[in-house]
């Protein structure tokens, strides 16, 4: 009996091994950088969150910026606002939720809506949520009386109140409320 028989296999056993590792590393190599492609880019990834100067907002005016490629409003409201929106009964509002991105479990209370305890500043993602149009402020069947507050959107017809909350048209949900937060007294970031 030779050597080579007590052994029978263990050459072909290591063939079939190294090339197979071969070819797990070989296509490794090669599928990486198509994954690695979807990955964000460094523009978007340093998009992904803004600061946003708010020092000059007065009461009753509302300020909007570009936060990934969207606009975002960010309302400084009057009191007539806030007791506007937190006099709602949730009953009598179409989206029961809070649409906010900092915790979708809250219900639509204006208070789950604003970034401050006061009510004073609400942000939202300007885009209606019927067919992405974006609302026109100061407006609409929900604005107050002296034409302060409210968004309309004039392409189908959908009325939000105060709080950004739809309340009239084909809108099925409130305006998104997005993940925000106060750096310092005249600073907020969105993302």
């Amino acid at each position: 009996m030779s050597h080579a028989a007590d052994h029978e296999g263990t050459r072909r056993d290591f063939l079939y091994y190294a090339t197979a590792g071969v070819g797990v590393v070989t296509t490794g190599a090669a599928v990486w950088p198509l994954v690695n492609q979807m990955n964000p880019s460094a523009d978007v990834q340093a998009l992904s969150s803004i600061r946003v100067d708010i020092s000059g907002v007065e009461q009753g005016t509302q300020l909007t910026v570009k936060w990934l490629g969207k606009p975002v409003f960010i309302r400084r409201r009057t009191e007539e606002e806030i007791e506007a929106a937190r006099a709602v009964d949730l009953s009598e509002l179409v989206d029961k939720s809070a649409e906010n991105r900092n915790d979708m479990s809250l219900d639509a209370s204006d208070e789950n809506r604003t970034l401050d305890e006061a009510g004073e500043w609400l942000v939202m993602i300007g885009v209606c949520t019927h067919l992405g149009c974006v609302p026109i402020g100061n407006a609409g069947d929900y604005a107050l009386e002296d034409g302060i507050g409210g968004w309309f959107c004039p392409c189908h017809g959908s009325h939000y109140d105060t709080s950004g909350r739809i309340r009239k048209g084909p809108a099925p949900e409130n305006l998104w409320v997005p993940v925000s937060a106060f750096v310092d007294d005249s600073t907020i970031k969105l993302g």
